[in-house]
This record gives C-alpha cells, sequence and structure tokens, in this order.
C-alpha cells in the first residue's frame, strides 16, 4: 500500500504533492474544501462552519499553512512598537473589557500630551517606528485633546508612525462632537493619523454584540466607518473578540463581513483573532478559548479572509508558545515588541500581565519555529536593519 502511495506522488509534482498531503485527512469535508483552496475558490460560509467543526487539526493547519507559505514563504513578520492607552475613562461598560474606569474611580486617569510626548521619546529611544494609540470614550477631552496629541507628536518624531483610535472610537469623537465622519478622519490624518487599529469589532452578529458591548456603534456602522477611512487613503487592521458567548455561527459571519468589505475597499492589511481573556471583566466565570480553539480560529481566518495578506497571532493574547506555534497554522505576523504595552494591553495579557518582548526574543521566536524573521513598519514595509 505504501509503494502505491508513494508512486502516486512521484508522478506529481511538489507543488501538487504539497496540496496532496490534504488527502491523508480522515475528514472528507476537509479534503473537498482543499480541493477548492487548491483551485483558489472562494470558500462558503457554510465550509467555514465545516472547517471549524473537523477535529482533524494537524490536517487543518496544515492547509491554512499551504496558503500562507503560497502568500509570504517563510517570511514572518514582527515590529518594535509601543502601546499607550491616552485614557481608561469610558461612558461604556462592555462586558468582556477590565480596562475601563468611571470618571470618578480612583484609578481612572488621562495622560496630558506633555505625558504623551515623554512616552513616544522613550519609545523612539529604543528604536519604535510605531506608538500604537488606543482609550476609553472619554467625554470629558475635547476634540483638540486629539489632534493637538498627533500634532505634537509629529513635530517631535515626524517618522514615528502614529497608528490610532479604532472605529468605536471615530463613532464616538463623530456622534459627540457634533462632526461629519469626514471632518473627524481627515482633521485626525492632517493633525498625524497615519493609520487605524482594528480594535472594537469585537463579533459583529447580533444579539451577541448587544449582549457584550450594547454602548458601542453596531457591525454596519463599524464596517462603514472603516470604509470611509480606506476612502480617505489610510490603511486599517480587522479583529474579532472570540471565546466568550459567541458562537461558531457568530464567528464565520464575522469573517464573511470582513471579506466583504474588503472586496469593497481594500484598506484592511492585516486580520487579528484576539483571543478573550476573562480575569478581571465581567465574564470572569468563562473559560476563555483554549489552545486548540486558538489555532483552529488561527487556521480558519487564513483560508476564510482570502482577500487578507496578513493574518498575525498576537502573542501577548494568545501567550508566547501557542503564537509561535500558530505560524504553522497560517499565521505570518506577531505584532511587536510592545515595550511597554499600557493598562489596557495588561488587561488581556495572559502570560502574568507580561506584555514586554525584546527584539532578540522576538527573532529567536521566529527562527526557532523554522521561519524567516523580518522587521516591518506599519504598514509591512521592510524595516532596513542599516538603518536602524
Amino acid at each position: 500500500m505504501i509503494e502505491v502511495i508513494n508512486a502516486r506522488f512521484i508522478s506529481r509534482s511538489p507543488q501538487l504533492w504539497q496540496n496532496e498531503v490534504m488527502y491523508f485527512s480522515f475528514d472528507p469535508h476537509l479534503r473537498d474544501i482543499a480541493d477548492k483552496v487548491e483551485d483558489g475558490e472562494r470558500l462558503t460560509f457554510d465550509e467555514g462552519m465545516s472547517l471549524f467543526a473537523t477535529s482533524d487539526l494537524n490536517a487543518l493547519g496544515k492547509l491554512a499553512d499551504t496558503v500562507r507559505r503560497q502568500k509570504h514563504g517563510l517570511t514572518t513578520y514582527y515590529n518594535v512598537n509601543r502601546h499607550f492607552n491616552h485614557t481608561n475613562i469610558c461612558v461604556a461598560d462592555c462586558k468582556f473589557c477590565g480596562f475601563y474606569r468611571r470618571a470618578r474611580q480612583d484609578d481612572a486617569y488621562t495622560h496630558s500630551v506633555e505625558e504623551g510626548v515623554a512616552i513616544a521619546r522613550e519609545a523612539v529611544a529604543e528604536g519604535a517606528t510605531e506608538l500604537h494609540i488606543v482609550g476609553g470614550l472619554n467625554s470629558k477631552l475635547p476634540f483638540t485633546y486629539y489632534t493637538d496629541l498627533f500634532s505634537s507628536l509629529k513635530r517631535e518624531f515626524p517618522k514615528l508612525h502614529l497608528k490610532a483610535l479604532t472605529m468605536v472610537e471615530l463613532d464616538f469623537m463623530a456622534r459627540f462632537y457634533k462632526m461629519s465622519d469626514e471632518d473627524v478622519i481627515n482633521q485626525l490624518h492632517a493633525a498625524g493619523m497615519d493609520s487605524c487599529p482594528g480594535g472594537g469589532a469585537e463579533i459583529f452578529a447580533e444579539p451577541t454584540r448587544s449582549r457584550i458591548c450594547d454602548h458601542k456603534c453596531d457591525a454596519d456602522r463599524w464596517l462603514e466607518l472603516a470604509g470611509k477611512v480606506h476612502k480617505a487613503g489610510l490603511k486599517t487592521n480587522a479583529t474579532m473578540l472570540y471565546g466568550h458567548i459567541e458562537t461558531i455561527e457568530d464567528r464565520v459571519d464575522h469573517f464573511v463581513r470582513l471579506r466583504e468589505q474588503q472586496d469593497k475597499t481594500g484598506g484592511f492589511q492585516c486580520f487579528i483573532p484576539l483571543a478573550f481573556y476573562p480575569p478581571g471583566s465581567a465574564l470572569s466565570t468563562l473559560p476563555g478559548p483554549d489552545a486548540i480553539d486558538n489555532l483552529k480560529t488561527i487556521a480558519v481566518s487564513r483560508l476564510m479572509l482570502d482577500n487578507f495578506d496578513h493574518i498575525k497571532a498576537y502573542w501577548v493574547m494568545l501567550g508566547k508558545q501557542t503564537a509561535q506555534t500558530a505560524l504553522h497554522y497560517g499565521a505570518n505576523d506577531l505584532d511587536g515588541t510592545i515595550t511597554d504595552g499600557g493598562e489596557l494591553t495588561e488587561a488581556y495579557a495572559v502570560e502574568n500581565g507580561e506584555v514586554k518582548m525584546t527584539k532578540q526574543e522576538l527573532i529567536t521566536m521566529i527562527e526557532n519555529a523554522g521561519f524567516e524573521a523580518v522587521e516591518r513598519d506599519t504598514v509591512y514595509n521592510r524595516v532596513d536593519k542599516a538603518a536602524v
């Protein structure tokens, strides 16, 4: 029998042999899907459900890894970055969030513009090319706080990329300051906002979204604003928070909606599955996702999001070992050094609040997994090592 199988492989090209591996899967649904992936066909909602349903984790990972290597070879990206959470005061009370505070709580805070510049100065001195800026929906701040912050940062550090403000924050600004979406985006961009992160997407499907974050904009509004940011010439990322009260149908629906928006405006550059971390939240009694669920979600996102170039294994929320393994399940990015994660990142960190990794640790992590570590900037240009 082994001789027959070997003869079959020898008669096929190396590229076809790579996909032929899928025929060793005991899951017939997975084999059928592999044929579609090999032919470059888009997967359906039902096929996304089948991917999550399979118990053949290795075969699922191999299929996602095949697509990842076709797109990127052995290249795995990381960046040198720092997170800056300018305020934890928030009018929303998302059930999954352990970060937000009300204005009168003792540990509520808002950083001044000067404090933001000081934090950026530390980051630049450590080689950061990106400052990731997100925070609470703070009704005590004027719109000029944000434009002053961004313009001050750009004046001091013109080469530092400001990846700032989620679609939820932009929606809040448009409503609270009574401005058009376009005015909000254009004024922030003129002040120095270079791109937007992908947070606030959480889970699109109702009623799940309303049950976990009823004070946030809905899915249609999140996608609408992402499209407007893209049309303004700025890139964004996209996320999905999973492992809480959502269903698998909710997850696949999330992928399909993101894929449809990407078809329209093409501005999403990376998808980041965010593993729910229960401690400190109103959903603290839930177990959160395990390693198998994390790897499956990475792999399915790679296969369903055929028009996304990059899938990130966010090591802060996955843990270092699972994130490293995820590089063989479709991910081609580990995020960054973080340097100082800020209070929001620390609230979601699974490694005992650890949110810092050195550049060399990231490189070693990638290389030990068998891949090539490539430093990037925020928009996936390779960083010239000689210039660092």
